[in-house]
């Protein structure tokens, strides 16, 4: 289902385009650097499980549980209520503590959470109840780590190596789509939903475990003098106000979050009862959804160079929108794959779009600031989606699923006209601050 200070900010995409050896001799790979290696390996793993249990969730609460569409839809809405609720407070968190203690504590609690699924079940004791207390719960810790890990990578590498290495962490969750929602649907007809939190509870433990072998990161900014709490809570908020290009941005953003969610909430009902395909099928279209990410972002440098580092965010919102169309054409069998198809397009405008403004986010905050201000867009951009989960669920209960999905997709596309009717749309890098 992503900033403007006062110094001036190096043009990313020259720098990307420079031919290697021209002017300084080439550095090596940050895959050899020891930190982003670690980082790069535990998110892999932590996102490979987050795949598994996207499908494995939903697929427990329609089949074992026997959930209705809207508490299926209930379910996604509760895994991203947190960020609405907890995402100001833990950017204060991630500015005070150590980030990378705060990531290992999140992923050993959420393994903790997950592997109590299949123990549960086991003594037959598992509801539909539990089920949303685990999801619930998770989505706490994920609001925590993801604000954390957002605003320790600037302090692993440096800040001209940051579009390499979003662009790599962002491949990274492309290749976790393309092999974790089929390995869900394989293990869930093999072992059963409730078994299958076994696999998802130890990626998250390994995640852990890598993050624990991190040594010596940069040190944080100073801590300043405290202020009061409501000054602090919203002082990542008054910054992305003062940037009228951010705002844009959140605007895009936000919409787009809202609309994907709602017909994310409903996908896997859709695909289960109106296309009738089975478990397997049903991860093999996700994993076909993660082809589009996967390609574009192995050539997310190019991509930015040759169209500009403003001009990509605007092109990657527009562009793909028609393939979105595919997904409510899509049909029983093999028609089913439409939907992976309009997935994969929806996919490939992430990595350009999420790449692009992640790291020019992270350039040009200060950072002392950097944990709120990330914390402030996912308050708004992520804390919109149980809203669109819960709207998506509805639409689909009063409407229809495939009427839902249509209204669905072309709210997603809609989401474009903020950035294509901005200054963007007449620009082709990004102004200096």
């Amino acid at each position: 289902m992503a900033y403007v200070g006062t110094v001036r900010e190096p043009d990313v995409t020259q720098q990307a385009a420079r031919p290697a050896g021209a002017g300084r001799p080439r550095r090596p790979s940050l895959l050899r650097d020891r930190n982003f290696g670690l980082i790069l390996a535990g998110q892999t793993t932590s996102e490979l499980g987050s795949r598994v249990a996207n499908v494995a969730v939903p697929l427990l609460a329609a089949s074992t549980l026997r959930a209705s569409v809207f508490q299926v839809a209930l379910l996604t809405a509760l895994a991203w209520l947190p960020y609405l609720i907890f995402s100001l407070p833990a950017g204060i968190l991630a500015d005070r503590v150590d980030q990378r203690r705060l990531m290992v504590a999140c992923d050993l609690g959420r393994a903790a959470l997950l592997l109590s699924v299949p123990v549960v079940a086991l003594a037959g004791r598992l509801t539909l109840a539990f089920l949303y207390a685990v999801v619930g719960l998770s989505g706490v810790l994920t609001v925590l780590f993801t604000v954390a890990h957002k605003s320790m990578l600037p302090r692993l590498v440096p800040a001209d190596r940051l579009v390499d290495a979003n662009a790599k962490l962002t491949v990274s969750q492309d290749s976790a789509e393309l092999v974790g929602p089929t390995l869900g649907g394989v293990l869930v007809g093999l072992v059963g939903a409730a078994r299958t939190f076994v696999v998802t509870g130890l990626a998250f433990a390994v995640s852990g475990l890598t993050l624990l072998l991190i040594r010596n990161v940069r040190a944080a900014p100073a801590p300043r003098d405290r202020v009061p709490l409501r000054v602090e809570m919203t002082e990542g908020l008054a910054f992305v106000r003062r940037q009228p290009i951010l705002l844009r941005i959140l605007a895009c953003t936000t919409t787009s979050n809202f609309f994907v969610m709602a017909s994310g909430s409903i996908e896997v009902v859709f695909l289960l009862q109106e296309l009738h395909a089975p478990p397997a099928l049903v991860g093999l279209v996700f994993s076909v959804s993660a082809v589009g990410g996967l390609v574009v972002g192995a050539l997310t440098h190019r991509l930015t160079a040759w169209l500009g580092s403003a001009r990509v965010i605007w092109v990657a919102m527009a562009a793909p929108g028609p393939l979105y169309l595919l997904m409510p054409l899509a049909q029983p069998g093999w028609g089913v794959l439409l939907y992976g198809v309009g997935l994969a397009a929806f996919s490939a405008n992430a990595v350009l779009y999420n790449v692009a403004t992640l790291t020019y986010r992270q350039r040009i905050t200060p950072p002392a600031l950097l944990g709120r201000v990330n914390a402030a867009f996912l308050w708004v951009c992520f804390g919109v989606i149980p809203l669109g989960a819960l709207t998506g669920g509805t639409l689909a209960s009063q409407l229809g699923l495939r009427p839902a999905l249509w209204i669905c997709v072309l709210g997603t596309w809609s989401a474009a006209l903020f950035v294509v009717l901005s200054p963007l749309r007449r620009m082709r890098d990004m102004p200096a601050a």
